[in-house]
């Protein structure tokens, strides 16, 4: 049997996105209701930046249909600042607003600093019991060190994903590799790109066709062992929408024309 695969953007609320993909003349409080016409989950950047007010939280999940999916990434207080150490208070605070969501919580992203590196073993080792179990985690790494057998073995202990992602900071072929050995019973990926020279979001302005095309090739197979989430960045090639589409292109899924979301406004 298939897991779903869920692909989506790392954000919504992009002006760039008015014109060539939210139909012309789109508002911002607009803009999360109509980016779920196309994509049926998001990444919540602005999580990692402070814990949510709880009207927030509700306000997102009113705004999307049933079956769509957030995935909310950990405030960097904890990821950061407190690098994964005495934050047992505020992670039962973020995953209380979490829960607000309903079943239209997805994952949750643990993203890493970059210098957090393997010789801070102990305080992951330390960090992971202290997750909710009713909370699906993904961890991301911006340190090859981490991606090896022992690190795989205490996240699948904890039933973890390892975050799959296309960066600068740890080669493909080594995610791509990991992809094979899924620690959870979900998967996390994360298209970034190599840098963020890139600050025009309205077009794609970077061939990244080999490197779907790479994806591609091995979402069917971890599909079959796993729930997937996908989030593209708008740095991978310079318009996100554009790249989910060619995604969901290259794995037979159907794809939202941004022509028919503006046909959809009209018929509110």
């Amino acid at each position: 049997m298939t897991n779903p695969i869920r692909l989506g953007a790392q954000g919504w609320n992009y002006d760039a996105w008015v014109g060539p993909f939210y139909p012309s003349g789109t508002r911002s409080p607009n803009y999360l209701t109509t980016y779920a016409r196309a994509f049926d989950t998001v990444e919540v950047d602005s999580t990692f930046y402070a814990v949510p007010p709880a009207k927030t939280v509700k306000g997102w999940g009113e705004r999307v249909p049933e079956g769509f999916r957030f995935a909310l990434k950990l405030p960097q207080e904890i990821t950061h600042e407190n690098r994964l150490r005495h934050s047992g208070d505020l992670l039962a605070l973020f995953a209380e607003r979490a829960r607000l969501l309903g079943n239209k919580l997805g994952p949750v992203l643990v993203q890493l600093a970059p210098n957090f590196g393997p010789v801070e073993l102990p305080a992951l080792a330390g960090f992971l019991p202290s997750l909710p179990h009713d909370i699906d985690f993904a961890i991301e790494f911006r340190q090859r060190g981490w991606i090896q057998d022992g690190i795989l073995a205490l996240l699948a202990e904890h039933r973890v994903a390892l975050a799959l992602t296309d960066a600068r900071w740890i080669p493909r072929r080594t995610m791509l590799a990991a992809a094979e050995r899924p620690t959870a019973d979900f998967a996390y990926l994360r298209w970034m790109g190599p840098n963020r020279d890139l600050v025009d979001y309205s077009r794609v302005q970077v061939d990244r066709s080999r490197e779907l095309a790479a994806w591609a090739a091995v979402l069917p197979a971890l599909a079959r062992r796993a729930r997937v989430y996908g989030y593209v960045n708008n740095h991978f090639a310079g318009h996100a929408p554009a790249s989910l589409r060619e995604l969901q292109q290259l794995l037979g899924m159907s794809v939202v024309d941004p022509d028919d979301l503006g046909d959809q406004m009209r018929l509110l």
